[in-house]
């Protein structure tokens, strides 16, 4: 009993201390040694055994696969194709579908690969012009952001080179492309939930007599001080979120609208990441000699275990080239950009793989056994459920999609992966119900991602995180639902 509170303390102390503010990087390591030294394990050897053992491994593992993702995403920054897709879209769509303009602005951005941050701060200006055009309130801004760049992009579409789509190849042996059909419905779950309450939302506040900024008396005590505080914040670090127009924007990052590349341009990089993506899957590795992959230097291993691994890094990279070739003229110093992008890919990697690093120390402590007895035994006849609620629980104490599903599968995958082919489930449904499952709980207040976008925005927990909620959480685990029911039933497909 006293093992069991021991963890659950420490995990509420993970989830305090970051919503307070305090890195991942620094928590990790000093909570996980401190449930090891209140359980009485020796503390330098789990330090230097387990933690640093597990956050190794977990980099080694998919390191190439953040470099290359960061990369291409400050590319695309850089280039002003992210800015160009935004525009596009909405300017098509135009103000009586500012909503839906924003979330596939933010769709098809992400599911190019680029960064939720680099998203959410290159969307943001359009969204704010478009929204106060159409006298929509600034407070759906977040969640209409964050249903277009957290939801079915991250998790659910197949081929996504999203990170939280990769973890799980190398421990499932499976592709981006797991499950398709599966990933396709749970989306289109996850896009409808959240844009009939982002309809419906606009409606009722429209009715209430809120266009995009709120009355005053609608404004939550403290909001115009914190917004402020927000304000200063953000110009500290060299964004003005709330008064910059999408032209001053990216004009103030050295492009003048007239520079941006035209929509074809900007949005061949995307369509090459999945397109390769496809045809090293399927003709190029396929064909390949890779015997020697039997030979003990290589693991020995086999083709089926690494090319999905292979197939997204050899994408990743051509798109990378492909979008400075086509934007020479705009990338003045190509050197630069990939050295800020390869310096982004550093700190989520790391505070991933230290989360993975807490939870290899929770799970070597005498109470996991018993935690993950229970995860194991919730539903004996489907691990289905099983994986969907640890990687979900997990992903909601840490705050991260990546960070849970980490500890899930360095903790339980090949016990999931047994159990799998023990009740006839593939591993490319394990894969994708994984994928999904990370979605839902991390969007939680305490989710950096979160924090993140509120700030860029310039809105509060309390103006706007009711409508994150319904869109990055209710409505992903309704997808989940789904998923599990259609895979249960009918297997992968």
């Amino acid at each position: 009993m006293l093992d069991a509170a021991i963890v659950v303390a420490v995990l509420g102390l993970l989830i305090w201390l970051a919503y307070r503010g305090i890195s991942v990087l620094v928590l990790a390591p000093v909570l996980a040694l401190l449930a090891a030294g209140l359980s009485g394990q020796p503390v330098l050897a789990t330090l230097t055994q387990i933690f640093m053992q597990a956050a190794g491994n977990f980099i080694v593992l998919l390191f190439p696969l953040f470099l290359l993702g960061a990369v291409f995403g400050k590319m695309m920054e850089a280039s002003g194709s992210a800015t160009s897709i935004a525009r596009a879209t909405t300017g098509w769509l135009g103000r009586e579908r500012a909503i839906l303009s924003i979330v596939l602005a933010c769709a098809i951005l992400t599911y190019g690969g680029v960064s939720l941050f680099v998203v959410a701060f290159a969307v943001f200006p359009v969204a704010a012009a478009l929204f106060r055009e159409a006298g929509v309130s600034r407070r759906l801004i977040p969640a209409t952001i964050g249903l277009g760049a957290f939801t079915f992009t991250m998790t659910a579409l197949p081929g996504t080179p999203a990170i939280q789509n990769l973890i799980p190849m190398p421990f499932f042996g499976t592709t981006p492309f797991a499950a398709p059909g599966i990933g396709l419905i749970a989306g289109a779950v996850m896009l409808g939930v959240g844009q009939a309450w982002l309809s419906w939302r606009e409606r009722s506040l429209r009715r209430a007599g809120e266009g995009y900024e709120a009355p005053a008396a609608a404004l939550p005590e403290g909001g115009s001080t914190l917004r402020r505080e927000i304000r200063e914040r953000a110009q500290g670090e060299g964004f003005d979120t709330l008064e910059l127009s999408p032209l001053d924007r990216s004009e103030a990052h050295g492009m003048a609208q007239s520079d941006l590349p035209g929509f074809g341009i900007a949005a061949l990089p995307i369509v090459l990441v999945v397109a390769l993506n496809l045809v090293m899957l399927n003709l190029v590795l396929p064909a390949l000699d890779t015997a020697y992959l039997a030979e003990p230097p290589f693991g020995p291993t086999t083709l089926s275990s690494v090319q999905g691994m292979w197939a997204i890094i050899a994408a990743l990279s051509l798109s990378i080239l492909a979008t400075w070739a086509l934007n020479r003229r705009r990338l003045a110093a190509p050197g630069k950009t990939l050295s800020e992008g390869a310096n982004a890919s550093v700190l989520p990697i790391f505070n991933t793989a230290a989360l993975v690093g807490f939870g290899a120390v929770i799970a070597g402590l005498p109470a996991f056994e018993v935690i993950r007895n229970a995860m194991l035994g919730m539903a004996p006849g489907n691990p289905l459920i099983s994986l969907a609620i640890s990687v979900s629980v997990l992903a909601g104490i840490t705050g991260s999609a990546s960070g849970g599903m980490g500890i899930a599968l360095q903790t339980m995958g090949e016990t999931y992966l047994a159990s799998g082919a023990a009740a006839g489930i593939s591993p490319e449904l394990l894969h994708r119900v994984t994928t999904i499952a990370t979605g839902g709980l991390d969007a939680l207040p305490h989710n950096g991602a979160v924090i993140s976008l509120l700030t860029i925005c310039g809105l509060t927990h309390r103006e706007a995180y009711g409508d994150i909620f319904v869109v990055a959480v209710l409505g992903p685990i309704l997808s989940l639902v789904v998923a599990i029911a259609l895979g249960t039933m009918l297997g992968s497909f």
